[in-house]
C-alpha cells in the first residue's frame, strides 16, 4: 500500500493567466503539511482542485491511490475540505447540522451521534447545542464546520485558513484536534498566513509562488535553502525564511 496521501503531477489551472503552473506536490500519510505563499500564489486554487470543486486544465490528482479525475466519488470519500468561509445552514442547531452532514456520508445514526457528541465536546460547543447556528460568532461557525468536516473520519483533511477569526482558546482547540488526527495516522494539509502556526505544527512546509512550488521541506531544510540562496542574510524564523525565498523568487 502506498504511503502517499496526496500526489499532484503537472497540475495546471489558468484564469486568463496561470494560477497553478505545472505544480508537482506529494504529501505523505500521517503528515501535517503547510502550504504557504503570498496572496494570489495559487494556494486556494490548488486546494479547490484537490477538493473537486475546480477542474484542472491539465495534470493529475491522486488521493490515497484514487484518481480524482477518473474516479471522483472514490477519491472524495477519503477527504474533507474546509474553505476559509464555510457555509452552514442557519436554521439548524449543531447536532442537527452534524446529523445532516453524517447522513450525506451514509453514516449509521448511532455512530454519527457518538461522533458528533465527541466533536462538540472537544470543541467546547455542547453548551450551544440548543442554539441556531445563525446566532453563532465566526469562531463558533468555524469550529462547527470543522466538526462537520471530521464527522465521517476522513483520512485526508484539507483546510484553507482554518484559524481565521478564532480567538486564542478556539485556535488551541482546533490545533489540538488537527494534531490528534495526525497522531492517529491521518493527514492534514492547510494554508495559513499565520506563519507561527506552520512553524510549530507542520512536519513539512511547501512555499508556492506564481503557481509554482519554489521550496519545500522541514523548517531546517528551508533555512538551508535560504542560506544557499543568500549567505549574507541569516534567516532563522519561518517568517524570515518565507520572505527571503519569496523575494528571491
Amino acid at each position: 500500500m502506498s504511503d502517499v496521501a496526496l500526489q499532484l503531477v503537472g497540475l495546471n489551472k489558468a484564469f486568463g493567466r496561470p494560477a497553478v503552473d505545472h505544480l508537482d506536490l506529494t504529501v505523505n500519510k500521517g503528515e501535517l503539511y503547510a502550504l504557504l505563499g503570498p496572496n494570489g500564489a495559487g494556494k486556494t486554487t490548488t486546494l479547490r482542485m484537490v477538493a473537486g470543486l475546480l477542474l484542472p486544465d491539465s495534470g493529475s490528482i491522486h488521493i490515497l491511490d484514487a484518481d480524482l479525475l477518473s474516479h471522483p466519488a472514490a477519491a472524495k470519500q477519503k477527504l474533507a475540505y474546509l474553505p476559509d468561509d464555510p457555509l452552514l445552514y442557519n436554521k439548524l442547531k449543531p447536532y442537527e447540522y452534524l446529523e445532516f452532514v453524517a447522513g450525506l456520508w451514509g453514516m449509521a445514526p448511532d455512530v454519527a451521534q457518538r461522533k458528533a457528541t465527541e466533536l462538540l465536546t472537544w470543541l467546547d460547543l455542547t453548551k450551544h447545542a440548543d442554539e441556531l447556528t445563525e446566532g453563532f460568532s465566526r469562531g463558533m461557525k468555524q469550529k462547527l464546520a470543522l466538526a462537520g468536516a471530521l464527522i465521517h473520519e476522513p483520512e485526508l483533511i484539507i483546510l484553507d485558513e482554518p484559524l481565521t477569526g478564532l480567538d486564542a482558546a478556539a485556535s488551541r482547540q482546533v490545533k489540538d484536534l488537527l494534531l490528534a488526527h495526525v497522531n492517529k495516522g491521518g493527514t492534514v494539509i492547510l494554508t495559513t498566513h499565520i506563519l507561527e502556526v506552520a512553524e510549530r505544527m507542520a512536519q513539512r512546509i511547501g512555499i508556492i509562488q506564481h503557481g509554482k512550488l519554489i521550496a519545500e521541506g522541514s523548517l531546517d531544510q528551508l533555512r538551508g535553502i535560504a542560506q544557499r540562496q543568500d549567505q549574507s542574510r541569516d534567516a532563522v524564523t519561518l517568517e524570515q525564511v518565507f520572505l527571503q525565498l519569496t523575494e528571491s523568487a
